[in-house]
């Protein structure tokens, strides 16, 4: 990467990663998805060891779409069970680091205990000033802004809003992503080039980088690697090139 000096500017602020492959990582090791899901749990913490010392102010995981909820039942417990687990060993650690988390999507379908130790992480790192971690769990990006357009709706319904004056910025302060900016960088594992509704609406300008590596073996390199090709590119938003 750059040099030193040069590194913090370099470094998008606000990075985004769907984390993908864990179910093939174990397949080819003759191993059960939960294997992979376990091994990705390891690439979680080496992903926010290397973001939290290059720098990044804003790491947003999709850990568990709304779709996830239709694979077989033992796989969503095994999901469930390493969620519960994580939050349950990681959350005083990423206090004491001065980290905020944030879950963002739909918590109906989560146990009771799950939201507890949810609202208690979020809760307990509120005040934190250094990286922002957020996780994407039951989250779907169609759901995320049918969400705030019911919102909307039911604000005009109601006489509090005058439908005229709903803009961009209005529904992006509805949607579950309200206190965060926009990614800089999106990264895909396993080479698979799509978004799977994920922050469909945040992503706009966001610049897509796909990896071949599988997200359990993702590690300090491969993020470097992203970052290197994010700052060969030259983000316009739209206008003519410079």
């Amino acid at each position: 990467m750059a040099d030193a000096a040069n590194e913090q500017d370099r470094v998008p602020a606000h990075i985004a990663v769907i984390m993908d492959g864990n179910g093939r990582w174990a397949r080819a090791r003759g191993l059960p998805r939960t294997a992979g899901h376990a091994k990705g749990a390891e690439a979680v913490k080496r992903t926010l060891d290397a973001a939290e010392e290059l720098g990044v102010k804003y790491l947003t995981l999709f850990g568990f779409s709304s779709e996830n909820w239709n694979r077989p039942s033992d796989e969503v417990g095994d999901l469930m069970g390493l969620l519960r687990r994580y939050l349950q060993s990681e959350t005083a650690d990423l206090h004491q680091r001065d980290m905020r988390i944030r879950v963002i999507g739909d918590r109906a379908r989560f146990s009771d205990d799950i939201v507890t130790l949810i609202e208690g992480a979020e809760a307990m790192t509120a005040g934190n000033t250094g990286l922002n971690l957020t996780a994407a769990l039951s989250y779907g990006g169609r759901q995320d802004i049918t969400a705030a357009t019911r919102a909307l709706a039911q604000q005009v319904a109601d006489g509090a809003l005058d439908p005229a004056t709903i803009d961009e910025e209005l529904v992006s302060q509805h949607l579950w992503t309200r206190d965060l900016p926009d990614p800089d960088l999106l990264i895909r594992t396993s080479n698979e080039q799509r978004i799977s509704n994920f922050l469909l609406w945040q992503c706009a300008y966001t610049e897509l980088v796909f990896v071949d590596a599988l997200w359990p073996d993702f590690d300090r390199p491969h993020l470097e690697e992203c970052i290197d090709e994010y700052n060969r590119r030259e983000r316009r938003f739209g206008a003519v090139a410079g």
